[in-house]
């Protein structure tokens, strides 16, 4: 889950790279990967597709045990908004989910109200309180 990615974990990136445009995309769903290189597109073993992943600068060390570097992917499912607009996250999003516009290379990313799939709660009207889209 995207909050759960710590800052250290991902201290060592330089570059996030984009497999095909996001600025139709309201969310990505972002995991931390065990992969065998800091920078290669990765191999991609979920469903969906894989849309981005981070580059890892020459001073990230790999694991002593698996000799792997943990490195951000970003992803969707066959039944996120952007394929099912009308589907299971119509109106909300999965947990690892972060708007896309959010994200730059040390930066976990947030959700806002455009990746949560609506407008603000009642409370948060009420208070005044606004995400960015």
């Amino acid at each position: 889950m995207s909050s759960l990615i710590s800052a250290d974990e991902i201290s060592h990136e330089t570059e996030i790279v984009w497999l095909e445009d996001t600025d139709h995309l309201d969310y990505v769903r972002q995991s931390l990967d065990r992969l065998p290189t800091r920078k290669s597109k990765p191999a991609y073993h979920r469903d969906g597709r894989m849309v981005g992943y981070a580059i890892l600068g020459p001073s990230a060390k790999a694991s002593h045990a698996s000799g792997t570097f943990r490195r951000r992917v970003f992803w969707l499912l066959p039944h996120d908004r952007d394929s099912q607009p009308e589907g299971l996250y119509a109106k909300s999003a999965p947990a690892e989910a972060v708007n896309p516009r959010t994200l730059e290379p040390r930066i976990k990313g947030s959700k806002t109200e455009r990746s949560e799939g609506g407008p603000p709660s009642t409370a948060m009207q009420h208070l005044g309180i606004t995400l960015p889209l």
